[in-house]
């Protein structure tokens, strides 16, 4: 809040604003308004009154949200008619990275949120990722790697964001690169309510290689292959279930036996309606 607690120190005077004059701010990079918190927000304001006045510039005839689009929406459903603001004098792209820095330095943003509001930063100021990991006090790693969550794609995001999955499960489907591939082990992932640990596992059994297997020379290497055939079976249970997922009616059977494990996986050439 360092840079809007500037602006406020400047000690501007506070005005009462029709609510019905005050448009959205089209930079603002929240998408994702709880609606619990908005009535709790809310039934504060009708008790206690706005404590802290938002922050808008002129536009028009009118007026441009530069920061406070929460408090704002609260104030619409507590009733208000005029609502407590500051207006500062700034340009639209002052006032889009007002905005998103407002949002970014709270902390709460959805992942996804987050991360195109960083773009759009590194964007308006024309800088690198390290100048902007500087600039908003984060190191360049964890920029690079929430920036590396946009190469998802806006369906699998909205997929991520619907289940409430995690960043650690987003970043985890980026070692798959398949886009078809990604999508079907995604699906699986919200099905089966796996958690991050679980998701970790199944795209490590997805990836591992099947090694060429040899004679065992010794006990240490028989409990090798021991522990890989049990790799191998994992993976075979889940390419069957992502068939199924994709409408193909695999089928598959398992018999074990003291020396062997036999399993027969019966693809039909055809799917079937």
């Amino acid at each position: 809040m360092m840079l809007l607690n500037q602006l406020t120190q400047e000690r501007r005077k506070v005005v009462e604003i029709s609510l019905d004059k005050i448009v959205p701010n089209p930079s603002q990079p929240r998408r994702i308004f709880a609606q619990n918190e908005l009535d709790s927000l809310s039934e504060s304001i009708r008790a206690n009154g706005l404590l802290q006045p938002i922050l808008v510039r002129k536009k028009g005839f009118g007026y441009e949200l530069i920061a406070g689009e929460r408090r704002l929406r609260a104030c619409r459903i507590a009733g208000l008619k005029t609502v407590s603001c500051i207006v500062n004098d700034c340009d639209e792209k002052q006032s889009a990275i007002f905005a998103m820095l407002e949002n970014l330095q709270r902390q709460d943003l959805q992942l996804f949120e987050e991360a195109e509001g960083i773009q759009r930063l590194i964007a308006e100021w024309g800088v690198t990722q390290e100048e902007a990991a500087s600039r908003l006090g984060k190191s360049q790693s964890t920029l690079a790697n929430k920036m590396r969550l946009l190469r998802l794609s806006p369906e699998q995001r909205k997929k991520i964001t619907e289940a409430g999955l995690t960043e650690r499960h987003a970043r985890a489907l980026l070692r798959i690169t398949q886009e078809d591939k990604r999508d079907l082990v995604l699906d699986e992932i919200i099905d089966k309510n796996l958690n991050v640990h679980q998701t970790d596992e199944l795209i490590e059994s997805l990836m591992t290689p099947i090694p060429v297997l040899e004679e065992p020379k010794s006990k240490m290497s028989r409990t090798f292959i021991v522990k890989d055939i049990r790799i191998f079976m994992n993976t075979i249970n889940n390419a069957i279930d992502m068939m199924k997922k994709s409408g193909i009616q695999a089928v598959t059977q398992k018999k074990e036996t003291e020396d062997y494990i036999e399993c027969v996986v019966r693809i039909p050439k055809a799917r079937q309606a």
